[in-house]
């Protein structure tokens, strides 16, 4: 175990085929989601395969204030009872920088009796939330966020209403499926429309539609960018939670680098998740495609970034704006690493990414200490690199705990050697 973690972790290239099984976490996106249900479902829930981290820790602690009881019975399962109503919190929701169960949360505590204050950190509170907010007025919901950003003051009445709601979903698909799994606590049908065809990755959506019917909710999708949600409530239910296909991305990218093997004791066809759709491009290493749309797959682009900085040919990374409002802008995040390992490696053209690629690039980078921005997927994604070039550095290694804490013994389990580092 590596741990506590040190401030920085130098990752030394391991020269052979890195092979083994390791089993991806639960999935952070359908844990927070099944959280969430549970706790507006009447009743006793229990979800297991389910992701303990940072962000569904603070999830937990958010549903706890509110009068959900939340056992930990095992370090993969969750036991949600609820009266299926959520309560009104003696103090603010703090919920750090997990976008989803800050967005999540924002819409559900509309269905509270009082007032309830959503926060976050500083990271939090400059990523926007304004059309979230802007669709829960149009539903008669008093919100309140004067920047456009967390902290949103929420003024419920017990109910989420009922009627036509619209959203911009340009920035975040979070947005809609918030306003989603609120929907069945209104007093009357709702509608949930897009403002446009443009929506961040779609298929997270129907990851949220397929939770709420497993919850009991009654979701008709009238076209594409349409859905009516009856006011049925939510039942509890035993929910099982698939592993998390973004933290699969850095499995199969293992893989790829060092031609190794590893069983995730999963296809990739069997996940649900969007991200998924990277093992095909992965496959394709070291002759991934001239350009990629990461529109559908965002978390996994990261990933892919730092695989093509190796590949034979250019990438042009397409459809990625939304990239700008993670945990850190990771477009010019990525670029910027990129180039610590060699000037000129990436380079942003407008909200696209380009990865110049050098397939040989091992014998041209140098050592390079790699900044994390707080962000768990740019950690996670550089130390791919540090399997090929040599002094790569991570630093801040422990901000992996948001979605994947075991995520540098796993690397040390296949055989990677990490040295600690000032």
């Amino acid at each position: 175990m590596l741990s506590p973690l040190p401030p920085a972790l130098t990752i030394v290239p391991p020269n052979r085929p890195l092979v083994g099984r390791v089993s991806p976490p639960g999935s952070k996106s359908i844990t927070n989601r099944a959280l969430l249900l549970a706790a507006l479902a009447d009743g006793t829930s229990r979800l297991t395969g389910a992701l303990k981290s940072k962000d569904t820790t603070l999830m937990a602690a958010a549903l706890r204030q509110m009068g959900v009881t939340v056992d930990e019975p095992d370090a993969t399962s969750f036991t949600v009872t609820s009266i299926g109503r959520l309560q009104q919190p003696s103090g603010p929701l703090f919920l750090g920088n997990a976008g989803t169960a800050t967005r999540f949360l924002t819409a559900a505590v509309a269905t509270v009796d009082g007032a309830v204050i959503v926060d976050g950190d500083e990271e939090m509170r400059l990523r926007p939330i304004g059309p979230l907010v802007t669709a829960l007025r149009s539903l008669g919901i008093d919100a309140i966020c004067p920047t456009g950003c967390p902290p949103v003051t929420i003024h419920g009445n017990g109910s989420f209403g009922s009627g036509r709601v619209e959203i911009d979903a340009g920035l975040s698909s979070q947005y809609v499926s918030a306003l989603l799994m609120a929907a069945p606590l209104g007093h009357g049908a709702i509608t949930v429309a897009l403002t446009g065809k443009d929506i961040g990755a779609r298929g997270y959506v129907d990851l949220t539609l397929a939770a709420m019917r497993a919850f009991g909710a009654e979701v008709e999708q009238l076209d594409a960018g349409t859905w009516l949600v009856q006011p049925t409530g939510y039942s509890a239910t035993d929910f099982r939670i698939e592993p998390d296909a973004s933290a699969a991305t850095y499995l199969w990218g293992i893989e790829a680098l060092t031609g190794g093997r590893i069983d995730l004791g999963v296809a990739a066809d069997a996940f649900t998740q969007p991200d998924a759709a990277a093992q095909a491009v992965i496959a394709q290493f070291p002759n991934m495609p001239a350009i990629i749309d990461g529109s559908q797959m965002q978390d996994a682009v990261p990933t892919l970034a730092v695989l093509a900085a190796s590949n034979n040919r250019p990438v042009r990374f397409v459809g990625i704006a939304n990239l700008r409002v993670k945990e850190t802008d990771r477009i010019r995040a990525v670029a910027n690493e990129l180039n610590r390992i060699l000037p000129g490696l990436g380079t942003e053209e407008g909200d696209d990414l380009v990865v110049a690629a050098d397939p040989n690039l091992a014998a041209r980078s140098r050592p390079a200490r790699i900044e994390t921005y707080h962000d768990h997927r740019i950690a996670m994604s550089f130390a791919l690199a540090g399997l090929k070039l040599s002094g790569i550095t991570i630093l801040d290694p422990a901000c992996t705990g948001k979605t994947y804490p075991e995520y540098w013994d796993m690397l040390a389990g296949l055989g990677v050697e990490l040295q600690p580092t000032t």
